[in-house]
């Protein structure tokens, strides 16, 4: 599970639990296949759909510096009727 980061709990990803859908954050670099397999394995369910998008990083600034934070993949996993996922933990502010 060390790709997988953390569930997202926005307004579009507690709507889409109703659809069986769940949202998280990965590593930028795991493709479709690896967090499939993750999924179905440490969680015992069926994945039937996986959609991933790529999200920039944000520029930060610490006095002239300017920086910027590391981009992410998001993944909305769509399991198989009857399967679920318990919330996973949400990523500390």
């Amino acid at each position: 599970m060390d790709r997988i980061k953390y569930a997202v709990f926005t307004d579009k990803s507690i709507r889409l639990l109703g659809k069986n859908q769940y949202t998280s954050n990965v590593e930028s670099g795991s493709t479709r296949t690896e967090i499939k397999h993750w999924v179905e394995l440490f969680f015992g369910v069926k994945v039937i759909a996986m959609n991933s998008h790529r999200l920039p990083g944000k520029s930060r600034r610490m006095g002239p510096i300017v920086g910027h934070t590391m981009h992410y993949r998001r993944m909305i996993i769509t399991l198989q009727p009857g399967y679920s996922i318990p919330p996973l933990r949400k990523k500390r502010t």
